[in-house]
């Protein structure tokens, strides 16, 4: 993982695909990254389309979209505040984004298998009258270096989980 400069804000970019687990994952670490690394802010992908009633998912939307969550994640980290995103954003072209323009970018990829997810996911994005799904009908660019890597099979309860990657990141610490 690369150097964390005080100076600005960290986006932690939690991204994998629907019903992964992301939201519950970044909720369950904010306050905890709060108290490690100072004032942040919780964000998902579904609080932010409900409140911009954003309701477009074919792949050119959602990649419009993505960038403009991306350059929101720049504006608040450039304040010194960090933010916890979880988001789908599973384009190549927004984690090459964030790492270029974002100072202090660590990516964490909840890996699941399209298998698991229609048969434990509590979403209904997975029924069969559903379209433009990530790992379904639209092919995901899968994050292929990311910081952190967890593997999310609903074997591990969140504690666990929570665990691992709390593990991970404070070694970001370590390095300011």
């Amino acid at each position: 993982m690369k150097k964390i400069t005080k100076k600005k804000g960290i986006l932690f970019w939690i991204t994998g695909l629907s019903g992964s687990g992301k939201t519950t994952i970044a909720k369950k670490i904010t306050p905890k990254i709060k108290k490690i690394f100072g004032p942040t802010i919780f964000v998902s992908g579904d609080d932010l389309r409900s409140i911009f009633n954003l309701k477009n998912y074919s792949k050119s939307e959602r990649l419009k979209i993505g960038i403009n969550y991306s350059k929101f994640s720049k504006f608040i980290t450039d304040q010194g505040i960090n933010v916890v995103f979880a988001v789908i954003g599973l384009f190549e072209k927004l984690r090459a984004y964030n790492k270029k323009n974002i100072k202090n970018y660590v990516e964490i990829y909840i890996e699941s298998n399209t298998k698991n997810l229609v048969k434990f996911s509590k979403k209904k994005h997975y029924k069969k009258n559903s379209n433009n799904v990530w790992g379904i009908d639209l092919k995901p660019q899968l994050p292929k270096k990311p910081d952190i890597r967890i593997i999310n099979n609903f074997e591990k309860n969140l504690n666990q989980i929570e665990l691992e990657i709390m593990k991970k990141l404070k070694k970001l610490k370590k390095l300011k």
